[in-house]
């Protein structure tokens, strides 16, 4: 398969989302892939039902950026096509859910891809490699402080459904996750964690219809967790943004410190800093990434990129044979949703919660 022709849904003009801030510029900028996403608007057809698009047999990828809510009907029924899928994270809105699409993959020969990106920024993947090298020595423990952006005291009758807790668009299962994903990738997965969570803004002005909705999804998070190594990991989110710093995670081990930083607390959007400091070093400094780490995404900057760099990341796994070396799968979301629902019901219940998974 020389090229891998796409279609998009969830990719409306008349609601621009994530799909056209970052799916449509990703897929411009590569070769592999031929982008047949929405409307006259991209001078590419355009279907109000989905049905019609996961049809089409030009069609080899079917991506899946609409709401959480919808995610189980159009992957299963892309799956049954014998489409290749790639959906956003979360897989589903549940654990079950994501159980079951999972299972319908493996009972195929098609090719997955979760919307995981943190992990493709070359900042992270270096970072990844530089702890692996020994340039922090042992890890001793790791810290991430975010802000989630969304979950703050007003928002629009559009996002409604984030504040509702049945929907499970939350904090947690979006902005936290993605960089649990991202810490596990570089410093190894957590075995156990506490956490509390709180609905510290329980009432949310609609800008737009000048409504106000009460919220039953928590705002602020904080988990306590020790990693496969035996390092102790902090992760602690709030809604909305902060005057301070927006994202901040440190590594800290026994010969020296890494720290990535970035405006955006959801860290999957764009590609944090990275600092480093050992040895003598009174301070970190920024560190220079070697243009390898780059999987080549261009002159594209800002939310696509990272989109870009995991559909070069799939395509280059999908021309070796190689499903899930670089790109992240079903099988990875699936087990990122198992550490999900542990937090969860770490934070529910006030008890600690014993995880297992592979890395």
């Amino acid at each position: 398969m020389s090229r891998i022709g796409v279609g998009i849904i969830g990719a409306s003009p008349l609601r621009p989302g994530w799909a056209v801030a970052a799916h449509l510029p990703a897929l411009a900028s590569l070769p592999e892939a031929s982008a047949k996403a929405a409307g006259d608007a991209y001078g590419v057809p355009a279907y109000s039902d989905p049905s019609l698009l996961i049809a089409r047999p030009d069609v080899d990828l079917v991506v899946v950026t609409v709401r959480l809510a919808h995610h189980h009907a159009l992957i299963s029924q892309a799956v049954a096509a014998g489409k290749m899928v790639m959906s956003e994270w979360p897989l589903g809105v549940d654990i079950a859910q994501s159980t079951d699409i999972a299972a319908r993959v493996t009972k195929t020969d098609l090719w997955t891809l979760i919307g995981l990106q943190a992990r493709m920024a070359p900042s992270i993947r270096y970072a990844r490699d530089l702890v692996e090298q020994g340039y922090v020595g042992k890890v001793l423990g790791t810290a991430i402080v975010g802000s989630g952006i969304a979950w703050t005291t007003v928002s629009d009758s559009a996002h409604t459904y984030m504040f509702d807790a049945q929907s499970n668009a939350s904090l947690l299962s979006v902005p936290v996750m993605h960089a649990i994903d991202a810490m596990q990738f570089v410093v190894g997965d957590l075995t156990d964690v506490r956490a509390t969570s709180a609905v510290r803004n329980p009432v949310i002005r609609l800008a737009d219809t000048e409504q106000d909705i009460q919220s039953t999804t928590p705002d602020h998070l904080a988990i306590a967790a020790t990693l496969e190594s035996g390092a102790v990991a902090s992760i602690f989110y709030r809604g909305g943004t902060s005057r301070g710093e927006n994202f901040r995670w440190e590594i800290n081990g026994s010969d020296g410190d890494l720290v990535l930083t970035s405006p955006v607390g959801n860290l999957q959007v764009l590609a944090p800093n990275l600092f480093g400091g050992r040895g003598e070093d009174a301070s970190v400094a920024p560190l220079d990434i070697p243009s390898e780490y780059d999987l080549g995404t261009g002159s594209l900057e800002g939310p696509g990129a990272n989109v870009a760099r995991l559909y070069a990341a799939f395509a280059r796994d999908l021309r070796d044979g190689t499903p899930g070396a670089t790109a992240p799968d079903f099988a990875h979301a699936l087990r990122l949703h198992r550490t999900l629902d542990g937090i969860a019901h770490a934070a529910a219940s006030g008890v600690a919660q014993t995880l297992g998974q592979g890395r």
